[in-house]
Formats: structure tokens, sequence, C-alpha cells
């Protein structure tokens, strides 16, 4: 049984916003039309985990703010004031948040519809989108596969229009790598632009960055341009007056890595489909070099890692030794892990992170901004936690996130964004990085290459059943 994806929830949320406004649709309309498409599909997906049926009568007298009437769905570790919010662990499984998260508040204050909660995986600290609470989010073009993680359910309701846009949460990669996996827009902001908390502690302070997932780079600078700004509950919060301009029509100068000079397995489908967008740039007049960031030698994403190991360990360990079967055995791995380590562990990778900081300062210094791709592969099978290969080559459970993570360390903006099909007829993303603050270039940039490929997101029909998908 096939379903087509109704008219108006095919809509992004800036056409959605227009309709609205200029009468051609009611909210009554929307909100119908989406509802009867999240029940039909989001069973076989699994990427919303709670859904609001009255979540736009909530928003009534918010209507002419400039979000009014789009639904957005919030990542599960993001606290919504009054909602059940687990973080995607049994430990939180009746937690009802006190408070609205800085960036939920203004969400609602710019008149978003807060449809409903995107699964995630535990803590937010995996690679694929599963947990003992909640179970599995399926990927919205192929249901074998994942989506990716952690914010597999955000991504996928995206995609498959259950939500026009959502919000998330990214300390490694778990918002881009996930919108590269489903073929949609994934925006990780400058560290403390987007304003964090109240919520959760979380595992690597300082890494975390609410990031904005949506069906074009367009829907994502609504969003962004609503929720940028100083907040003082937040110490690491900054003012909207550090943002530079887009940069729309000029010609950058920009650094292409395609391997990010750390000699990293890439599938010939990825590479292929990058390089086909990166030589669209050139071709369009921006002065695109192959030049790799100036890292220190053996640089490895692995001796970051006791920050994640040891944050879990300090906030979870009570729970873990007095209930070690209500984590995901992942989690435990990790905290376990985190236990064990000497604090050197600790403060070397903190010294790591401030000399990846200089690296990238001085990559920004001769070029505008850099290109990457988003992973180095498609979506891998569903009962995996990670591709068993790559580039024909057996991998480690990390090395399908490699090309995201040193962007959080070293706190800079960075956008996934769309081009083309690679292995499987699956997405492929560019991922485009540039200097702090410079988070409105990168949104152009993305913009232009949206605009380069003709990537528009396509209505498709579902094909209803486990074994079903989007097509």
């Amino acid at each position: 049984m096939r379903e087509t994806i109704p008219e108006l929830v095919a809509l992004g949320a800036v056409e959605l916003r227009s309709g609205l406004v200029s009468g051609r649709f009611g909210w009554q309309d929307v909100a119908l039309q989406y509802l009867q498409h999240i029940d039909n599909v989001n069973p076989h997906l699994n990427a919303l985990v709670r859904v609001e049926r009255d979540a736009w009568e909530q928003s009534l007298n918010r209507f002419e703010q400039p979000l009014g009437g789009v639904p957005v769905s919030v990542k599960d570790n993001i606290w919504v004031g009054g909602r059940r919010t687990s973080n995607g662990s049994r430990l939180f499984s009746d937690f009802i948040a006190p408070e609205d998260a800085l960036c939920v508040a203004r969400l609602r204050g710019n008149g978003a519809v807060l449809i409903g909660s995107s699964n995630c995986s535990e803590f937010a600290c995996k690679g694929n989108t599963t947990n003992i609470l909640y179970g599995a989010t399926r990927h919205p073009l192929d249901a074998q596969r994942t989506p990716g993680g952690s914010s597999g359910g955000a991504a996928a309701a995206v995609a498959a229009g259950l939500c026009a846009v959502a919000i998330a949460t990214d300390a490694g990669g778990s918002v881009r790598r996930p919108a590269a996996h489903t073929g949609v827009v994934g925006f990780k902001p400058t560290a403390g632009v987007i304003a964090h908390g109240p919520g959760f502690a979380e595992p690597v302070y300082g890494n975390n960055t609410i990031g904005i997932l949506a069906r074009s780079v367009g829907d994502v600078r609504l969003v962004f341009e609503q929720l940028h700004g100083h907040q003082p509950r937040d110490p690491a919060s900054v003012s909207s007056a550090m943002l530079g301009r887009d940069g729309t029509g000029q010609r950058l100068k920009i650094a292409f890595s395609p391997r990010l000079g750390l000699g990293f397995a890439v599938d010939p489908g990825i590479a292929q489909a990058v390089e086909h967008a990166v030589r669209l740039l050139a071709d369009a007049g921006h002065a695109v070099e192959y030049r790799d960031p100036p890292w220190f030698e053996n640089v490895q994403e692995a001796d970051l890692m006791p920050l994640q190991l040891a944050g879990l360990a300090t906030i979870y360990a009570d729970a873990f030794r007095n209930n070690r079967e209500s984590f995901d055995p992942d989690i435990a791995a990790q905290i376990d892990a985190g236990l064990s380590l000497p604090a050197v562990a600790v403060t070397r990778a903190l010294e790591l992170r401030k000399r990846l900081f200089a690296a990238m300062c001085s990559l920004f210094d001769r070029v505008d901004c850099l290109l990457t791709p988003t992973a180095p592969c498609v979506a891998w099978r569903i009962e995996n936690n990670a591709p068993q290969r790559i580039e024909g080559k057996p991998v480690g459970p990390r090395d399908h996130a490699v090309f995201t993570p040193l962007f959080n360390h070293t706190y800079v903006p960075a956008c996934s964004v769309p081009c083309g099909l690679a292995e499987h007829g699956l997405p492929a993303g560019l991922q485009i990085v540039g200097p702090m603050y410079s988070d409105r270039m990168v949104l152009g940039l993305s913009a232009e290459v949206e605009r380069l490929l003709g990537h528009r997101w396509q209505r498709p029909t579902v094909k209803l059943g486990r074994g079903g998908g989007i097509h």
C-alpha cells in the first residue's frame, strides 16, 4: 500500500508560512493533513516518540509571529516545559521537564507549533538512533537501514514530512550526519550563537550545540534567525552582533579537503557526489583549491573521546552502579570505560582541543571556508551500530563519524547540504565549514550549492509496512 504525502505537508516552512499569511489555506487544514500523515507513517518509522495533537490550538494566539503555524519537532533530550522528556533513557522515562529550554522558549515566542518529540539514542551518545525505551528509528528511504544518530528521529521526521523543521543537538555530528544520510539540510551553528539549556547534564560540556534540520536551506535560515542571540542564563551564549553577513554574491576562497588530511576512508559514490558539487562551485567563480587543515601529527578523534566517557561516568555513575540493566549496553560500555580513565587522559584531550582550535584558526586565516564530505558512507543496516566496511575496507565503530566532531571541538559553524545520491541510491551530504560567527556565510554558500545542484525536496510516496520506506 502506498500513500502520497499530502499537499500541505509537502510544503517547506517558508512556503507554509506564506500560505498561512496570505490566507490560501488555514491552520486547521495544515493540522488535519499533518496529524493524518503522522498517524499513517510514524508507526512504520518510529521517528516521533510523542505527538502533541493539540499543538496548533496551543499556538493560536501566536500565529502572527515569524514561525506562526510551522510544525517543529524537538529532540527528546531538549526540555519542553510540562512535557515528558526522556533523554532516550529509562532513567527519565517519567520525567516531566519543569521549564522550556531557551531555544524552545524562543520557538514558542515566535509562534512555532511544537508538534512532538523526536527519538534519539540514550543521552544522545551513539551514532545510530535506537534505545531501550522506544526502540529503533528507521530510515525513511529504506526501512531496513538506520538514519544515523543521535538525531536520527529528527532527520527521519523531516525527510518523511512529519514536521517542517526539527530542532536537535549536535555534540559531534548528531545533526549533520543524519541529515546527510536522509537527504535533508542539517546546520550546526557556532557554539554559543543559539543559547543552550536549561536541561539535562551534558557529557561533553561546550561541545553540544542546538542545531536545525529542514528540507531546504531557506527553511533553516528562517528558524535560525529567530533563535540566535545572547541569553544570560547560558554562560557560553554570545550576542547576535557577533554574526557576520551572509556573503551572497561574493567570490569566496574555498578549501576542499576530501579526506580531511587524515586519510579517512570514503566510499566512491560519496566522493563522486561531493566532488561534483565542489566543481559546480568552482565553475560558478569561487576560488577552490585542494587544501587540508594544518593539523599537527597523529590527530585522532579517539584521543578526544575521554571527554565523553568521563562525562558520562561523572553524571551517571551512581545510577549505573545501582541499575545497570536500565542502560543501553553500548552506553554501559562507555560508562565502564569512563570510570577507569586516568585524569591525565581527560587533560590531554582538553589540551588537544586547544591545539585543534589553533589549527582551524590558521586555516581560516588563509581561506573563507572548508568543504568536506559530511559522512564517508551512506546509511547502513539497522541491526548494526555502524557500517562494517567503507571504501571496501573493514572499519572501526567510529569511522562513519570522522568528518564532523573536530568542528564541534573547535566551535565553528558547519552545515550539511544534500549533494546527490551515492551507493544504493541513498543520499550524500556536502559539509560546509566556516570560521567562528560566519554562520550566515556558511548558510549562504549552502544555499548556493542547493541552487547549483537544482536540489529540491521531492514529494515522495510512502510505502507502508515494516519493510517499506519512502520512495
